[in-house]
């Protein structure tokens, strides 16, 4: 028997010629258990688009605010001279990208940058650091005042500091830390076709370490470096093994950088882009599904399309560690006109 559903909007249900009214909720909750394997997401990721999105959208609906798009801002604390050879990656002291590198940032300029972009609507603050892994040391003692000082601002922390062990996780949970960030940026299968110098089990090693240590675990991806769809797949595939799964989900799009290896990547295609952030939703029902790397390329019609789909945050600033992005007075026009809140200019 086929159920068709339809779409009761002064009543908030769905009905159906075979069946009885059910709610968003009702109809949300199919999704969240199971959907661990690359054929359960595929049988998701290949639904008529229409349905797919529509399906997403009531998942996004039961579990979030939707007029709750987040903002959050990112900084490179230290830039250039990375020993890893990650192939998209302009930090990389491997490729001749133009990026220089920098010494790590006082805790003073950070917290500037923190209560300005706390001004501009931020709720998380992003910092990275173009290494492998921390030392422990002056520098990692210098990284956590960082938190503690953003955390100051009532703003959510997030760092990107490479591989992390244990004692390094405990203390930066001790400093305060919402969450760290550290992708898998690609499927198993295809990740050493992009990265040699440090493994996929590398990564998972810290995001275990992360967890252990009782920081929230946002990890996500790159799309356009050379892998299938199915790739795609197996990496959210990788990120419900995780327990508990990210609380935040980053989907970047490559940004080509002249110089590294993937200089010369297509450009994803915009409705497989929906795909995934629409099986995301569906797979992750409570994360944020994070707009991340790309933004600059993407028409303001596809960025609605996201957000239709499940996407529920955004990286703001013109620049996002070192690519580019759209500036906030784009965001704030675009998010006029989609009739959603635009945060005022506050004092810091």
């Amino acid at each position: 028997m086929r159920i068709v559903v339809r779409w009761s909007a002064h009543q908030g249900n769905y009905s159906s010629r075979d069946g009885p009214r059910f709610s968003v909720r009702c109809l949300a909750n199919r999704y969240i258990d199971g959907m661990r394997t690359v054929e359960e997401l595929k049988a998701v990721y290949d639904l008529p688009l229409p349905e797919l999105i529509f399906r997403a959208a009531a998942v996004h609906r039961a579990h979030h605010d939707t007029s709750d798009i987040q903002r959050c801002a990112l900084l490179s604390i230290k830039t250039g001279g990375c020993p890893e050879d990650c192939g998209y990656c302009a930090q990389s002291a491997r490729y001749q990208t133009g990026v220089k590198s920098t010494p790590l940032m006082s805790v003073e300029e950070v917290r500037e940058k923190a209560a300005r972009a706390r001004a501009l609507g931020a709720t998380r603050f992003c910092m990275g650091a173009a290494w492998r892994g921390p030392r422990d040391g002056p520098a990692f003692d210098q990284v956590l005042e960082m938190v503690r000082a953003v955390r100051g601002l009532g703003m959510e922390a997030c760092v990107t500091l490479g591989m992390l062990t244990d004692e390094q996780a405990r203390r930066l949970h001790d400093a305060g830390l919402t969450a760290y960030n550290h992708n898998l940026d690609t499927s198993r299968r295809h990740y050493a076709n992009v990265i040699t110098t440090r493994t996929y089990d590398d990564r998972l090693d810290t995001l275990r370490s992360v967890q252990r240590a009782g920081i929230a675990v946002c990890c996500g991806g790159i799309l356009g470096m050379g892998e299938t769809e199915e790739d795609r797949l197996a990496l959210l595939a990788e990120l419900s093994a995780l327990e508990p799964p990210p609380e935040s989900i980053p989907i970047n799009c490559l940004v080509p950088i002249a110089g590294t290896p993937l200089a010369d990547a297509p450009p994803v295609d915009s409705l497989q882009l929906v795909r995934l952030v629409a099986t995301t939703r569906i797979t992750f029902p409570r994360a944020r599904v994070r707009l991340s790397a790309g933004r600059d390329r993407m028409s303001r019609e596809l960025q609605v399309l996201c957000f239709l789909a499940g996407a529920n945050s955004i990286f703001f600033g013109e620049k996002l560690l070192t690519a580019p992005n759209p500036g906030a007075g784009e965001d704030a026009d675009l998010f006029r006109a989609m009739g959603l809140p635009v945060p005022t200019m506050s004092q810091p």
